[in-house]
């Protein structure tokens, strides 16, 4: 693609604190691919600046706020109402009391460099040659995008600023235009075909706000009718539209820095876009995760062909000279995994691919994820109660988490998975549940422990009577960043509710407390140079001998041995015992049922509701 003129039009899209810095913006990538594929003759250009920030204030300090929202948003927050500080000086320290680094962090003076290094890189560009700027917010990035809209404006008040992001989405793009001036236009759902629609109309032929053609999933100040939908109407009618994204700014950013602060990236690529878990029924009813709320911006759900996603790898990791490589999807595509993996694998590249998957994906797709590269997963487990998985309408029970989580131990991939605790409908029963699984899965990689929060727009949100929650509302904490105009009128992206959240709190201590033993076992069984698995079995041909590591260099060894053995690896997947019986015919039906409660009792299988399932994993991994 040729360069623009220098006298070509000029449009910028930002991303401001704090995503991961590590990698680039997925959302500017692909929206600059976008916009110059339609328009060539204008200049794009991509400001990643958390990159910026996160070099000035040092790469630990920068990571160690980026993880966790109230810690990011307090920080901008100060900057955009400092005579609100005191508030946010509070909700930080409370938020970091667990942080090491940030324990010994003065707030007064993180803010002060935060503002320097804002204000250094805003007057470090040149905005006179700009007709329009894009700024995005997803979580934890809130409070950072106004308090660059709102220097923005001060810096050029004829400039027309756009808003977008899933912080800014149907249900607060309309209040967010009321409530702060500097915003000009917000774009609901998916980007690329509103923000080409201002760009035709308003960068391209000039014309101003209210005289543009409304069009769905925008949102213009002073326009006659306001359109705030995300519908279908304003999505890309196929992914296969999408160019290969354009990080080249991010990576020109990152040149710069001296030597000492570089570092090899890692590449974010898009293969779908919504979940194809969460969709409509016939019936008009929702199905999908009851907490998640990751899907507003899009209505159904697409994916790439095979052979366009493995092309985009292919040219990113070339273009780049890079193998690390995050696939953004909420869950990888059903229907063309297997061509995918195979794709990937075909590239002859020593990739490291991090993916999110469901706890249903079969054994041969994991073996085949591991030769394509992915060395690092997030699988849906989210609980460890069947009864509980129901309710957050998962659709998996607890041993086929238990199934995936001991694949992905034997095939070497590092499964991090989150357990969802406090979930406002969960009881007792479901704690014991859970406890009781534990008791099995100490030999597989822990989950971290992770607190219910409502998501705006999320099933548990709109509908919080099915959950008994008697009201739903902004977070509390909003209310110490935002002044009351604004935290009682825009819809914010974490809400709280009433209804019965002290008694969550203690209901699933236990787990908490379990859970922290699990991971300083695993860890310590883990340190040194041993690389056998925590619970894995030797195969002899007619026998096997199974081996339970354990603290202080303790060995739990049994031998199994004909048919025992047989049993055993038949259950390799989970079987139920009507199949185990049936393929077993020649032993007394009594026989196996007796030596199955044997090797649970022993915790060396699981079962649920007659179905079992080995927990050990092959020490040599068969192909």
């Amino acid at each position: 693609m040729k360069p623009p003129d220098p006298a070509s039009p000029q449009i910028a899209l930002i991303s401001p604190p704090w995503p991961l810095y590590t990698r680039p913006s997925i959302q500017l990538g692909v929206l600059k691919a976008y916009i110059r594929s339609h328009f060539p003759e204008v200049e794009v250009k991509a400001y990643h600046v958390y990159l910026n920030l996160a070099e000035s204030i040092g790469y630990e300090l920068y990571h160690s706020i980026s993880e966790r929202t109230w810690l990011a948003e307090t920080v901008y927050g100060a900057l955009l109402y400092p005579e609100r500080s005191a508030g946010m000086v509070r909700l930080f320290h409370s938020e970091a009391a667990g942080n090491r680094l940030l324990r010994r962090t003065d707030f007064a003076r993180l803010v002060a460099q935060v503002q320097a290094a804002t204000e250094q890189w805003l007057s470090a560009t040149d905005w006179k040659p700009l007709r329009l700027v894009g700024v995005t917010s997803v979580l934890c990035q809130l409070t950072a995008s106004l308090y660059f809209m709102r220097r923005l404006k001060q810096h050029r008040p004829d400039l027309t600023i756009v808003a977008g992001g899933a912080a800014f989405n149907s249900e607060s793009g309309a209040a967010a235009l009321a409530l702060f001036p500097e915003i000009d236009a917000v774009v609901c759902g998916e980007g690329e075909r509103p923000l080409s629609h201002l760009v035709q109309h308003h960068v391209m032929q000039g014309q101003g706000l209210q005289e543009i053609p409304a069009s769905d999933g925008i949102l213009l100040r002073g326009a006659p009718q306001l359109r705030p939908t995300g519908s279908a109407f304003c999505q890309l009618a196929s992914l296969e539209q999408l160019p290969v994204p354009d990080f080249t700014d991010y990576f020109e950013t990152l040149s710069g820095f001296d030597s000492a602060m570089r570092f090899f990236p890692t590449l974010p690529v898009e293969f779908s876009r919504g979940c194809w878990w969460q969709r409509e029924t016939v019936a008009g009813e929702g199905r999908g995760c009851e907490f998640c709320n990751l899907n507003l911006q899009w209505r159904g759900y697409r994916a790439k062909s095979a052979g366009q996603a493995v092309s985009e790898v292919d040219q990113l990791t070339r273009r780049h000279r890079l193998l690390s490589v995050a696939v953004m999807d909420n869950v990888l595509p059903k229907d063309s995994t297997v061509d995918l993996l195979h794709g990937l694998a075909g590239l002859n590249r020593d990739l490291s691919i991090f993916a999110e998957i469901r706890a249903t994906t079969p054994l041969g797709e994991l073996k085949l994820m591991r030769m394509a590269g992915m060395r690092t997963v997030q699988v849906g487990i989210e609980a460890l109660s069947s009864r509980l998985l129901r309710k957050l309408r998962k659709g998996t029970r607890v041993i086929q988490n238990l199934e995936i989580m001991k694949h992905c131990e034997a095939l070497g991939i590092a499964n991090l998975a989150n357990l969802i605790a406090h979930f406002p409908a969960s009881d007792e029963e479901d704690v014991a549940e859970t406890l009781k699984t534990m008791d099995f899965v100490g030999p597989f990689r822990p989950p971290t422990f992770v607190s219910f929060w409502l998501g705006l727009g999320s099933p548990a949100w709109r509908h919080p009577e099915m959950l008994g929650l008697r009201k739903v509302f902004n977070h509390p904490h909003w209310a110490r960043i935002f002044p009351q105009r604004v935290f009682h009128q825009l819809p914010l992206m974490v809400q709280s509710y009433r209804g019965g959240c002290g008694r969550q709190r203690r209901l699933w201590q236990p787990v908490r407390d379990r859970l922290r033993s699990w991971a300083k076992t695993y860890e310590e069984l883990h340190r040194g140079a041993v690389a056998e698995p925590i619970l894995g079995y030797s195969d002899g041909g007619d026998f096997m001998i199974i081996r339970e590591r354990r603290l202080r260099g303790d060995t739990a060894s049994h031998r199994l041995e004909g048919s025992s053995r047989q049993i055993y690896l038949f259950c390799n997947h989970q079987r139920s015992l009507r199949r185990i019986i049936a393929n077993f015919p020649s032993i007394p039906a009594d026989k196996i049922a007796s030596f199955l409660q044997m090797m649970s009792s022993q915790k060396l299988m699981f079962s649920e509701n007659n179905c079992f399932l080995s927990l050990a994993v092959p020490i040599r991994m068969p192909e």
